[in-house]
């Protein structure tokens, strides 16, 4: 019964492979020092290149982009192709269209149940000026509606 927004968590591993993948786990931490926080599954296919990478970037989507969302939240090996991004200062993805985005230093990581629990420190951020956001809630995307 929680709407959250959606995000997708995008690196670049040492070799040059991309990552990402669609969450909706991201939340503020601090405000001094810029602190953001996100979890992923101890599962997951792509845990070992975020989990020892320096820095990744959390691309917060805006409605126009539930495709996208869609496309890395599942297994695809073509999830890249034809994604407009640009590379961030650090060489992760910084995806074209997001509502905003903060390129982050993989500050810390605390295991957690079956996830592990990422904080980052915000090193650049910017948003989309009037962008509506994507958002998620009962299995369903929605976008804003003012009250």
């Amino acid at each position: 019964m929680f709407a959250t927004g959606v995000t997708i968590v995008t690196a670049r591993t040492p070799t040059g492979v991309l990552v990402g993948l669609t969450a909706n786990s991201f939340n503020s931490v601090s405000l001094n020092p810029p602190l953001v926080l996100w979890s992923l599954s101890q599962a997951a296919g792509s845990m070992a290149a975020l989990s020892t990478g320096s820095h990744y970037v959390i691309n917060i989507l805006a409605a126009d982009q539930k495709e996208l969302a869609e496309r890395f939240a599942g297994k695809r090996d073509d999830r890249w192709k034809d994604v407009a991004f640009i590379e961030g200062a650090c060489g992760s993805p910084v995806l074209a269209g997001a509502a905003a985005t903060f390129e982050c230093f993989n500050r810390s990581r605390y295991e957690e149940g079956d996830h592990v629990i990422f904080v980052g420190e915000v090193e650049r951020c910017s948003h989309r000026t009037g962008a509506a956001p994507l958002l998620f809630h009962g299995g369903r995307f929605y976008t804003e509606h003012p009250l």
